[in-house]
Order: structure tokens, then sequence, then C-alpha cells
């Protein structure tokens, strides 16, 4: 089984009967934590929990992508301004969408994009995680994943 370690924060959302997950994927300091928290938030406890924050290792099984925390910050999310906090996760989620946070302006009506992990195309968008909206986008992208 192939493992790959990626900067990249992952979440699951619950859909329905079902938990999908989101790699979010940027450099260091584009948002990706504030944009989990917010989603985490706003989804609630129930709907929404982070896997791990920063960095996801990934890996395939059954024909499908997985993500999940690297040991050394399992159940920990750095809040900037706050700090590290023990932060209630899932172990694992299987990934149905990546987001590509950036600053510049996103195109109004974009192709539809993939990023090819581990030999999987999982579908991508492209978000600018600090517009208010970001999560409205985010939530409803994955609900037609």
């Amino acid at each position: 089984m192939s493992k790959l370690v990626i900067h990249a924060t992952s979440l699951s959302l619950r859909i329905g009967p079902e938990w999908r997950g989101v790699l979010i994927m940027g450099p260091s300091g584009s948002g990706k934590s504030d944009l989990a928290l917010r989603m985490i938030q706003a989804a609630g406890q129930a709907g929404c929990a982070l896997v791990s924050d920063d960095y996801s290792l990934l890996w395939t099984s059954g024909g499908q992508l997985y993500a999940g925390a690297p040991e050394t910050i399992e159940g920990r999310m750095e809040i900037r301004g706050i700090g590290i906090m023990a932060t209630e996760t899932r172990k694992l989620t299987r990934i149905h969408l990546a987001v590509l946070v950036q600053s510049d302006p996103i195109e109004r009506l974009p192709e539809n994009e993939t990023t090819t992990i581990l030999g999987h195309a999982i579908p991508t968008i492209r978000l600018n995680p600090r517009e208010a909206s970001a999560t409205g986008k985010l939530l409803t992208r994955l609900k037609v994943s």
C-alpha cells in the first residue's frame, strides 16, 4: 500500500447518510486551517470534523483514496493567533474533493478540474479561503461530488 504525506488540511463532512472527505491544499499561511475551522463551526460537530491539520497522510484502499493524520499531529489544530489546540477529529475519511486555495481572483465559470493523487483523479475546485462565501461554496460543491 502506497502512502504519501502532503501539505494539506483534511476534513470529513456529513452529506446525507455518508461522510465525504475534502483535502484543502495550499502553501503555508494561505488560509487552509482558517477555512477548516469555519467549516467545522458552520456545520457543527455532527456535520463536519477535522481529520488532519496542515499535513495529511494519504493512502489507497479498495480503489479509493483516504486521508488520516500523521501521528505527530493527530488531534491537534493550529489556530493562528491562539495556538495549537486539542481538537476532536475523525481518524480517517475517503477523499471526494480537493480544494486549491488561492488569493488570486477565481474564474466565474471554471472548467472542470481534477488533481491526481496516488493515481486517483480527484474533482478539484479553487477557492479564496478568506471570502465569506468560501464555506458555502465548498459545501455546495461537495454535495454534487
